[in-house]
């Protein structure tokens, strides 16, 4: 948009090339909704990172994070070689997967099509994170609160542009409004060859690109060298290129010369929840299908005992894990107070939350001796403890940024470790509480270890929809986690041996689990996305 183009904001605003900014009547029909857009001209931008600075002037943005900044790309060889830029920020999605996945509404849409964000109510899950496909989201070193590019919200609620577009020097960045068919924005988009980035994702982004090389908008299209060596920035440990000698998803000759850290935003943390979530789950469920099926009794110390307070114990290990993961955890309780439903975190919490009350309920049983209660609440046990186990499998598959956990057969998987981690930790306390239910403990668990290992076998062996699943692959069979990814095959294989090795293969190929998860839990978050 020219400086001196009217520019149609809330208050009706007008740029007027000094600086100043007047009011004219609105343009748009107040029964319009205004859908702002961003168009990036790559023809004219020329990579001098004003943009960048002056957002972070203009929003405070500290040191080591960024709410945009400018690719570098160089592509081709000499003679023939040029540099390709690319503006990367928030891509301002209709159908925002961060808005969705954000357990507070801390993330929300706002009626003018906006992706803005609250800070007060941010707990710091990083659901939003994992779920950007673009990498747009970060977590302030400041305040521990997600944030990112909102298009300066503020200035355009007083009809003023945002610091970005006011300071491009070649008007490269232009915003406007899509439903306004005489904004400038509106009149490219509908008139002129524009791309978005990930279309895959179904997203609809509103930021879109005129004249970008292919090279910059796909995040493993170019090589990228090794660490230290960009020009520049320093990458450190972050997330690299998921594959060896520099490997690219392109035959263009392009290589990756400037870019910012990037970081995975869920840890060890995360790894280490699914595991106890698996046992807490997996302890309650085996021993109730052993009672269903007659391998134990409605009295048996195994399943009146062991198995609702291992059960509880782990799984207030879980919530433990899960409020120490949170960069608020002191408001942890917003979760249950400001829930929005379409979070799987939420789902997942009410869930866990319904289990809970199960397991205590099913203690209470075990001291006033009642079986009739046992039996009453093993109607809503079953299903609970099958839904705390599985309700992970849509945590991660609303992240969409991450291919790897995508597969229609992960919540099928994830029930099978419930299985195999609730007879193994079962086992290892079933000789001094049910000598008889040692037998039936072992068989299931060589039964489920085998079952989880052809769901590996597929997982790394049969072709991947994408390249970013292939390449998370690549990071957990042979690239930075390969030592957890295999030590964990070996570990759990020992299970199978378990109707003769006891015990000791329970505990085994418990530890062979939780190595399994952390590799895969990070080997997904292993490949770029910007």
């Amino acid at each position: 948009m020219s400086a001196h183009e009217p520019f149609p904001g809330v208050l009706g605003a007008v740029h007027t090339g000094g600086g100043a900014v007047g009011t004219v009547e609105a343009e748009t029909s107040a029964s319009t909704p205004v859908r702002w857009a961003k168009v990036i001209d790559h023809t004219r931008c020329i990579g001098c990172h004003a943009c960048t600075t002056a957002c972070k002037s203009e929003n405070d943005v500290p040191l080591g994070v960024t709410r945009t900044y400018v690719k570098y790309v160089d592509v081709g060889t000499f003679p023939q070689a040029r540099r390709a830029f690319q503006v990367t920020r928030c891509n301002q999605c209709v159908d925002a997967p961060c808005a969705a996945a954000c357990p507070t509404r801390a993330m929300h849409i706002r009626p003018d099509g906006i992706v803005d964000f609250d800070k007060r109510i941010c707990i710091g899950c990083k659901a939003c994170i994992a779920a950007c496909p673009y990498d747009a989201i970060f977590i302030n070193p400041e305040d521990h609160s997600a944030e990112k590019c909102n298009f300066c919200a503020h200035r355009l609620d007083v009809g003023l542009e945002p610091a970005c577009v006011v300071v491009c020097p070649t008007e490269a960045i232009l915003i406007g409004d899509l439903a306004d068919p005489t904004s400038k924005v509106a009149q490219i988009v509908q008139r002129e060859p524009v791309t978005v980035r990930r279309p895959e994702k179904e997203t609809r982004p509103k930021l879109f690109y005129k004249g970008a090389h292919q090279t910059t908008l796909d995040p493993i299209a170019a090589r990228r060298p090794p660490a230290g060596l960009y020009m520049w920035s320093e990458q450190g440990d972050g997330v690299g290129s998921g594959h060896p000698e520099g490997w690219a998803n392109s035959s263009a000759a392009a290589v990756l010369s400037y870019d910012v850290p990037h970081r995975a935003p869920w840890d060890w943390r995360v790894s280490l929840y699914t595991w106890t979530k698996s046992i807490a789950a997996g302890s309650y469920l085996v021993a109730l299908l052993l009672v269903l099926v007659g391998a134990l009794s409605w009295s048996s110390d195994l399943f009146v005992w062991a198995a609702p307070v291992l059960a509880l114990v782990f799984l207030g290990l879980t919530g433990i894990v899960l409020i120490f993961d949170l960069e608020h955890p002191e408001r942890f309780y917003y979760i249950f107070t400001r829930p929005h439903w379409r979070s799987w975190l939420v789902r997942g919490a009410f869930i866990i939350a319904g289990y809970g009350a199960v397991l205590t309920l099913q203690v209470l049983a075990g001291l006033v001796d009642s079986e009739t209660l046992r039996r009453v609440v093993a109607i809503p046990g079953l299903p609970l403890a099958l839904m705390t186990a599985v309700y992970t499998a849509y945590l991660f598959a609303q992240s969409k940024a991450r291919d790897a956990w995508q597969s229609p057969l992960l919540p099928a998987h994830i029930a099978v470790q419930a299985l195999f981690a609730g007879s193994a930790a079962l086992l290892v306390v079933a000789p001094a509480l049910e000598p008889d239910a040692v037998a039936p403990l072992a068989w299931l668990l060589a039964a489920s270890v085998l079952v989880h290992l052809l769901f590996v076998l597929g997982e790394v062996t049969l072709p991947h929809g994408t390249a970013h699943a292939h390449l998370a692959t690549w990071e957990m069979v042979r690239g930075r986690y390969r030592r957890f990814f295999w030590w964990g095959v070996v570990s759990v294989a020992v299970g199978l041996g378990a109707p003769w090795l006891g015990a000791w293969a329970g505990l085994v190929a418990l530890a062979g689990l939780l190595a399994h998860e952390h590799a895969y839990v990070q080997s997904a978050q292993a490949v770029p996305l910007a």
